[in-house]
């Protein structure tokens, strides 16, 4: 990866303008969540509390803050197994995340979904998918039934670099172009699909212009700047909503850890994870933009002792709350109507 296209040398001035600062503070502690939290997924999980497969967004933080923040009640979000951060940036109770994590009756998901398949009809998160590009065009889906009942709710559907070559992506594409589906598309361009770097594994080096061919604007965003992202999504959810048909975002973003748990990401230098965290952090960045607006540290250290109590008391409830009885391996699986 070359760090000149993750714009690594600084953020752009300008984008201090584009939230309020009580918007800051509101992105600040939703990304502060995220971050803690999957802190102490990662722990949890290295002394065998949570089991299978595990994809922390350490790094990720801005691109699910961004995007929620933007959201109205009934518009739909689908994302890939990288989503304990969404569940965290809609609302959803960080105890009944941890619960699912720890496989208990009490998580979202009655602890059968585990880390990638998560779901809350109540924030109307269709998942966590398991299966690499799968979810895209079950977010289609979404925009489609949106457009069916005649609302001008949106369907947010992210997916991953590595996700952004497969066919189903580019039949997703087509589809919600014809039928002008208000469908955005967020690509997480994190650089690695799973160990292989972007440029390897794809002749488009510029994924946001991939909808070109069907007629779909695109935006290519800095994925480490709240407000860039905000602004971003924003812009495409506008034009959702007016009927115009779906919109094509590329976040250029950075996870910080392996593509999951068990991954020593020996393709890549710690000098270049280092470098990223060093002059591209998404929480520093916000952190310091609260201090330059007058922000004092003592408040920001207290919203992080506050979330770090918030972390704890999940990881407590998920370690303590019973297992699914066995009766549960039979529910939700045949629908008689």
């Amino acid at each position: 990866m070359q760090e000149a296209e993750l714009q690594t040398d600084g953020f752009a001035d300008d984008t201090k303008k584009l939230l309020t600062r009580d918007q800051f503070l509101n992105a600040y502690r939703i990304a502060l969540l995220i971050r803690r939290f999957e802190e102490k997924v990662g722990q949890l999980y290295s002394t065998g509390f949570i089991g299978g497969f595990c994809h922390l967004y350490i790094g990720e933080e801005a691109v699910a803050t961004g995007i929620t923040m933007n959201l109205r009640s009934g518009d739909k979000v689908i994302t890939s197994y990288r989503d304990h951060g969404y569940m965290l940036a809609l609302g959803i109770d960080p105890r009944s995340v941890m619960a699912e994590l720890t496989g208990r009756a009490t998580g979202c998901s009655r602890g059968k979904g585990g880390s990638m398949h998560m779901y809350s009809r109540e924030k109307n998160f269709y998942g966590g998918c398991g299966i690499v590009g799968a979810q895209v065009p079950l977010g289609v889906g979404l925009a489609f039934a949106n457009r069916y009942r005649g609302t001008d709710e949106v369907a947010i559907t992210c997916f991953g670099d590595g996700a952004n070559n497969q066919g189903q992506v580019y039949e997703s594409y087509n589809l919600a172009s014809l039928h002008k589906l208000p469908c955005v598309f967020v690509i997480e361009n994190n650089h690695y699909g799973m160990g292989t770097s972007v440029e390897r594994s794809s002749a488009s080096h510029n994924l946001y212009k991939n909808g070109e061919p069907w007629g779909i604007p695109g935006l290519q965003v800095d994925g480490m700047d709240v407000a860039a992202v905000h602004a971003a999504v924003k812009q495409a959810v506008t034009y959702c909503r007016e009927g115009k048909g779906p919109y094509l975002l590329e976040m250029m973003t950075y996870r910080y850890r392996g593509h999951s748990m068990s991954d020593p990401a020996k393709y890549r230098t710690r000098e270049e994870v280092d470098h990223v965290r060093k002059t591209h952090d998404p929480i520093e960045h916000i952190k310091n933009i609260l201090l330059e607006d007058g922000e004092k540290e003592n408040t920001l250290q207290t919203i992080d002792d506050e979330i770090k109590a918030i972390v704890n008391d999940a990881a407590e409830f998920a370690q303590t709350s019973p297992e699914p009885e066995a009766q549960e391996l039979y529910t939700n699986v045949v629908l008689e109507a």
